[in-house]
């Protein structure tokens, strides 16, 4: 099984930092039109959340190319074993 690169490795890290920017930008937007410091901590909150869950399901979205794809196709042949239900085990629904 391959090793993670990099890349990989540091992905969610990304998706944290650019949740954490998008926060910082909602407070200062809204820091500098209320000068209310508790409105604003609320409002980079729930932008830091929203962010971070709407750049997880961008990233879920992309379908993945070369290596990622072969890296996918080596697990799901090592997972085809003897005990495995093989094509003709299948169900065929009702």
């Amino acid at each position: 099984m391959a090793v993670p690169d990099k890349k990989d490795r540091k992905r969610p890290v990304e998706l944290l930092v650019l949740s954490a920017i998008l926060a910082v930008f909602m407070f200062a937007f809204v820091l500098l039109g209320t000068r209310d410091v508790i409105l604003a901590l609320e409002f980079a909150g729930v932008a830091f959340i929203v962010g971070l869950v709407v750049l997880a399901m961008l990233a879920l979205a992309i379908k993945p190319k070369g290596a990622e794809q072969a890296d996918l196709d080596e697990q799901n042949a090592h997972d085809i074993g003897p005990n495995s239900a093989g094509p003709d085990d299948r169900p065929r629904g009702h």
